[in-house]
């Protein structure tokens, strides 16, 4: 009943957005090719949903497998840079300007380095937005353990490895799922945007780029729902897995309160 509560709000809202949009469309003569009505975009999403599911499917591999290579990155640079002062102080501040900058400049060079065509383009231009907020906030959370503790576990005479594993660890994990969170959202935004410099036929960005130019907007929005819905179920599970992962967190139990 209490998560119930906290979702009907939400619910509400969109509801009354659809129901909003669809009466504005058809009362103010709205054109199609300006803003079709939700009727006209879950029609064509019907109609168009096997082309909708494939084409869904080529930029979900691809945005997975570019998430996929990025957190792998991120964290090996990130333990490598926490563990020495020398690097964090010289890398940090160029990683953050890096982080910066635009989705559509690492986009036609990476099509340019791994082929148009080739799914690998995509997956870096995904990798490389991953890759900086996963090694920002892993690195952050490696250093932000507690000076006692840390004295404490030394006293003991602990190996470094051994604070790494019982402290470091632990008390990085929930920037560790910041970075997860905000990389699931970037990997989609990624994936598509790579697409829009070409690629496969089959991927949400052609998709929408194409049936835009004919004007078909209906079926344009309606790639922007799958890709929407698939960028929501990827955060989700993200939650998922960080609700398994540490319950003990205050976060966690200030959610299920």
């Amino acid at each position: 009943m209490t998560r119930l509560r906290y979702y009907l709000p939400a619910v509400a809202v969109f509801v009354l957005v659809i129901a909003g949009w669809e009466l504005l469309v058809a009362l103010l003569h709205i054109e199609r090719f300006l803003l079709p009505p939700p009727s006209e975009i879950v029609r064509s999403l019907v109609e168009e949903w096997p082309t909708l599911s494939a084409a869904g499917t080529t930029t979900l591999i691809e945005a997975v497998g570019g998430f996929f290579i990025g957190l792998a990155a991120g964290l090996v640079v990130a333990f490598a840079t926490a563990r020495f002062a020398v690097a964090r102080a010289g890398l940090m501040p160029f990683a953050i300007a890096a982080n910066a900058g635009p989705i559509v400049a690492f986009a036609p060079i990476m099509n340019n380095w791994f082929g148009v065509a080739s799914p690998l383009s995509k997956m870096m231009i995904v990798s490389v937005l991953v890759f900086f907020p996963v090694m920002i906030n892993v690195v952050r959370g490696l250093t932000s353990a507690d000076p006692a503790t840390l004295e404490l576990m030394r006293s003991y005479a602990a190996s470094e490895q051994e604070i790494v594993r019982k402290v470091r660890i632990p008390a990085a994990l929930p920037y560790f799922f910041t970075a997860l969170k905000v990389g699931a959202t970037l990997s989609l935004i990624g994936a598509i945007v790579g697409e829009y410099f070409g690629g496969a036929n089959d991927a949400l960005g052609r998709l929408i780029v194409e049936n835009a130019a004919f004007l078909h907007f209906s079926t344009a929005w309606a790639a922007i729902i799958i890709a929407a819905a698939l960028g929501i179920a990827f955060y989700l599970l993200i939650i998922t897995v960080e609700r398994a992962t540490m319950p003990w967190h205050a976060s966690m139990r200030t959610r299920d309160a």
